[in-house]
């Protein structure tokens, strides 16, 4: 990937489901993790969206000045390190806000030395089905997440989440496309009893969720 590339999934603002309060949301394209079980398998393929992170930030700009911080998402981030760390810096110099990224890699894994100072909050560890889901912005309780600044511990510590997870989800729409993305974490088997609600009320619906887990 040269210099400044970047594969994108999709922007949008507000998001007040992915963090502290409303929120610039960042999804990158291309998953080489591919979880089973995981809701956005339109996420894995790392081909499309191929984009620039200055074409990024462009887009972004508008959006800076009234979001309360930027959470950084996919796919899978640190599958495109380069480009995550040109886009952590850039954010990070024109926004006072905090950083969140999620990553399925588990946390001993990521090159975190390369992202000091970048990010204020980190998610870790791969999806797991098979793992209970009780924790505030994790899909699953074997993840982890680390306050890594001040600013990140003071919206994101223990005391702050102490009250769990939330059901929350928030509908987005692609105005070109028509598709309907839903951002948050929704509970096991919500993604398919949503399909089942549409196609019983005459709609065609289809959800990127990946069927190998079915609980």
């Amino acid at each position: 990937m040269t210099a400044g590339a970047l594969h994108l999934s999709r922007i949008h603002f507000p998001v007040r489901t992915l963090g502290f309060g409303a929120r610039i949301g960042i999804w990158v394209q291309g998953c080489s993790i591919r979880c089973t079980g995981c809701i956005s398998m339109d996420t894995w393929d790392p081909r499309p969206g191929k984009t620039t992170v200055e074409a990024v930030l462009a887009a972004l700009d508008p959006w800076l000045h009234a979001a309360d911080g930027i959470t950084v998402s996919g796919g899978e981030p640190f599958d495109q390190p380069d480009a995550l760390r040109l886009l952590l810096m850039a954010l990070r110099a024109r926004h006072a806000g905090d950083i969140l990224v999620y990553s399925g890699y588990p946390l001993e894994a990521l090159p975190l030395d390369r992202f000091d100072g970048l990010l204020d909050v980190l998610v870790a560890g791969p999806f797991d089905a098979g793992s209970g889901q009780t924790l505030a912005l994790r899909g699953s309780d074997n993840q982890r997440l680390i306050p890594r600044t001040a600013l990140g511990q003071s919206r994101y510590g223990p005391d702050v989440l102490a009250k769990g997870r939330t059901d929350t989800l928030e509908v987005m729409f692609d105005d070109q496309t028509g598709d309907v993305f839903l951002a948050g974490i929704p509970r096991r088997g919500d993604m398919r009893r949503l399909a089942r609600i549409l196609a019983d009320a005459g709609h065609r619906a289809a959800t990127t969720e990946d069927a190998r887990h079915t609980p």
